[in-house]
């Protein structure tokens, strides 16, 4: 993967809460599949990581939103060496996958594109959703229409998961501007009432639901090289294969199944909420080889 030193870093995509105190006070529940015992620390974070924990979360709205200052970041983003900061690098990534969906979602299905902006928080943020901590991993709050990530998930994901490659970082933000998507189409507000009417298939209904949002950031990888700043600019120079491999290597690694695992679990498909190893490599792929989101139709397929 290599980004473009000539297109230009649009921070005010992102906001910038580093160091603002973040959100403090109690911290958002986390829904872990069919309980909230036995999966502790690391595997409590990879676990709701990567899968719109906001979705989730909607029940809280004590919390009140605070407000970043972008003026460090944009000088940064603005530097020679801007490509080396995790950070600038983070809002590139945000760049083009919003202005893939900015173009895809009107022709794909004829519906405009609200931009969502991600929020970079440290240790803890409030939300739309309420207020919560660097634990629960990156979310998307549909209560807010904005994506939350502590960059320092990152060294998580590497370190703990191993996950190490770079492209992890964008296919995990593109899988939660997949959320955003759903929130925009309607979709997560209907298999949330699902949920209300068939219980019994909560889980699995949650699975679909974070499996398209693997699929949709897979179509955005596949297109990604095609995305380019206001100027016109692209916003990558090249996506291997290697790096498409990264991603479905991460995906796999927070698989369900693969949480069970490592947190010397019984394996139960039942209480599984966001799809296992293989699922979620399977629908990153589908997307990614065709390349269209409405191939990632996961409430109609057998997921």
């Amino acid at each position: 993967m290599e980004l473009n030193e000539n297109a230009r870093i649009d921070t005010s995509q992102v906001e910038d809460r580093r160091g603002s105190g973040g959100g403090g006070g109690m911290g958002i529940p986390i829904p872990i599949g069919g309980g909230r015992g036995g999966i502790v620390g690391i595997i409590i974070a990879v676990l709701v990581a990567l899968v719109g924990g906001g979705f989730g979360l909607n029940a809280m709205n004590d919390g009140g939103e605070a407000t970043g200052d972008n003026t460090a970041l944009a000088q940064k983003c603005d530097a020679a060496d801007k490509l080396e900061q995790l950070d600038c690098r983070n809002t590139a990534y945000v760049n083009s996958i919003q202005a893939y969906w900015n173009t895809a979602l009107p022709e794909v299905f004829g519906e405009r594109y609200q931009p969502s902006t991600t929020v970079f928080f440290s240790q803890a943020v409030s939300t739309g959703c309420g207020n919560a901590d660097s634990g629960v991993g990156p979310f998307y709050c549909p209560a807010d229409d904005k994506v939350y990530i502590d960059l320092t998930f990152y060294r998580v994901l590497s370190e703990q998961l191993g996950a190490e490659g770079e492209f992890a970082q964008p296919y995990v933000l593109a899988h939660e501007y997949g959320h955003h998507v759903q929130d925009l189409l309607g979709t997560e507000a209907q298999m949330r009432r699902q949920q209300q009417r068939d219980p019994d298939n909560a889980n699995a209904l949650s699975v679909k639901l974070e499996l398209q949002a693997d699929c949709y950031a897979g179509a955005w990888a596949k297109n990604a090289t095609g995305t380019a700043d206001e100027d016109g600019k692209k916003i990558f120079k090249s996506i291997t294969e290697q790096d498409i491999q990264q991603a479905i290597d991460t995906a796999e690694k927070i698989g369900d199944d693969a949480i069970s695992k490592r947190a010397d679990r019984p394996v139960n498909p039942e209480e599984f909420t966001h799809g296992s190893s293989e699922q979620r490599r399977q629908w990153f792929a589908k997307g990614y080889d065709s390349g269209d989101p409405k191939t990632c139709d996961t409430f109609g397929a057998n997921s």
